[in-house]
């Protein structure tokens, strides 16, 4: 039996008075495609945050691929994690945000060689190959002379996969990536997202409220409900017998609101 590549440990986040992460503890498995859902405000995108570590916590203890995140070993406890060991970490991890992040004034191709270049010290002819292939995968070969400013919000989004991608992460996490599309974009970003899952062995963790893409996707769904894991299962279980009343209620107003489960 494989180790779990990401093991939270009873975690909290507090922002002042305000707990937004309660005592939370889950294990990812090396490859596991991971929906995260729940109503705004659950602490869904705070956890990815935190594993991307552009968020601290309170409290508790994280693992990645077997190391500490936040803390490092020294005497035989341990003790908070330095910036280096930080950056460390952060190279096993890619995460795509709501809103692209693109560099507005560097074209596609260099939006995505950037990255490798300056963390990983790639040479340049080696970072556009890398880089053309990926566009290629997402389907924007053909775009990478462009400026941000002339793609569609759908290309955008692919381009901010395409430069996660660049640096080799062992896990993807996805930010409601969807959310900022015009409705007939989405499906363009979500056809990449399947060709991942499908093709890669990496773990992904997708926070989404396209909940018939979360039932597509995943190999395990989580619903967040005020800093904690209320339930979990396999898709069909959550979708169709969700067992806690509170998932229940979600998933009536999800349904009534017109999104397919």
């Amino acid at each position: 039996m494989a180790a779990p590549i990401i093991r939270v440990d009873n975690i909290t986040k507090r922002y002042g008075m305000l707990t937004v992460l309660d005592g939370l503890s889950m294990e990812v498995m090396p490859g596991e495609k991971l929906a995260l859902i729940g109503p705004s405000g659950s602490g869904k995108t705070t956890i990815l945050r935190i594993l991307m570590t552009l968020e601290t916590i309170s409290g508790g203890h994280i693992e990645v691929d077997g190391q500490q995140l936040y803390h490092m070993p020294r005497n035989g406890g341990l003790i908070d994690a330095d910036e280096r060991h930080l950056q460390k970490m952060r190279e096993k991890i890619g995460m795509v945000f709501q809103h692209f992040n693109l560099f507005p004034h560097k074209c596609v191709l260099d939006n995505v060689t950037l990255a490798p270049m300056l963390t990983q010290g790639v040479a340049k002819a080696a970072a556009q190959k890398r880089a053309m292939e990926l566009l290629d995968m997402v389907g924007l070969a053909d775009k990478a002379g462009n400026m941000p400013a002339q793609l569609s919000g759908g290309q955008k989004q692919r381009v901010a996969i395409a430069r996660a991608l660049a640096l080799s992460p062992r896990i993807m996490l996805f930010d409601e990536v969807t959310s900022a599309l015009d409705p007939e974009l989405v499906e363009e970003v979500l056809n990449v997202m399947r060709k991942l899952a499908a093709e890669t062995d990496m773990t992904m963790l997708l926070v989404t409220h396209e909940m018939g893409f979360a039932h597509d996707f995943a190999d395990r769904v989580l619903f967040f409900d005020r800093g904690k894991i209320v339930e979990e299962g396999r898709p069909d279980e959550i979708f169709s017998h969700p067992k806690q009343e509170r998932t229940q209620t979600f998933l009536r107003k999800i349904i009534a609101a017109g999104h397919r489960v």
